[in-house]
């Protein structure tokens, strides 16, 4: 069964597993289902790509940041090209950006800063956030009770408890692949308690391609099998939770077509 209306809000096609053939894809999608993608970069080269793919697809959008791999190798200037990459018509969000305490690829002191300072950006430019959060949730959440963004923990994989926070803070929940795995007590409780109007569905892409298709490249048109997993915990059909999910994206992006 082919599904429609598929928003995927968080994706990386300009990572190198798609160089090969993206352009194709782009073009198949929308007779597959996929009706919006949001690109979210993670560096200043990751930003001008995913707006050279927004300019190029009516159907693609994009988020400018910095991934907090990458903290450590922004120039003085980055929060000026940012600005300039945000002043785009399809720029949505600024994302993705956070703190990752599992890899620690940059130092914690240069996350912490890099994480904020976009925090502040997102308030100056009125545009959501999208939140990348791995075993840093104390420092994460003290920061975006601080700033108190619009926006959207990606991926999430915390408890329903730590999601009760996320949602008091009027933020959106992100799940994708993850949720299908066979270990994914966490984020399949968390699937059945978010609220309807505050649930997302992402790929993460090329990563946490969902069952069965775990360890296989992903892409967009995966998020019905993620869909069809997390409508039936939730008691629904999987159109319908597409078409809600799809609005929720909708208006945390305010994309109005």
């Amino acid at each position: 069964m082919t599904f429609r209306n598929i928003f995927d809000t968080h994706a990386h096609y300009d990572d190198e597993r798609f160089s090969e053939d993206v352009k194709n894809l782009f073009s198949e999608f929308p007779s597959k289902g996929v009706s919006y993608i949001v690109n979210c970069a993670t560096d200043i080269s990751s930003c001008a790509k995913s707006k050279a793919f927004a300019e190029e697809f009516d159907y693609i959008y994009f988020a400018a940041g910095i991934h907090p791999h990458e903290s450590e190798n922004v120039g003085r200037s980055y929060l000026d090209e940012l600005k300039s990459f945000a002043d785009h018509k399809k720029c949505v969000a600024i994302g993705e950006i956070g703190l990752d305490y599992h890899y620690d690829f940059s130092d914690r002191s240069f996350q912490l800063k890099v994480f904020e300072e976009q925090l502040i950006l997102s308030k100056e430019l009125s545009l959501p956030v999208i939140i990348h959060d791995r075993e840093a949730h104390a420092d994460t959440l003290a920061l975006l009770k601080k700033y108190r963004p619009e926006g959207i923990l990606h991926c999430f994989s915390g408890s329903v408890e730590s999601a009760k926070e996320i949602l008091n803070l009027g933020m959106y929940i992100g799940l994708g692949g993850a949720v299908t795995f066979k270990n994914a007590k966490k984020p399949v409780e968390v699937a059945k308690y978010v609220p309807d109007d505050r649930l997302l569905l992402e790929t993460d892409c090329p990563y946490m391609t969902p069952v069965p298709f775990r360890g296989q490249r992903n892409d967009s048109t995966y998020i019905s099998h993620t869909a069809q997993f997390i409508a039936s915990l939730r008691n629904t059909d999987t159109q319908t939770l597409l078409d809600l999910t799809a609005e929720n994206a909708k208006r945390i992006f305010r994309i109005s077509e």
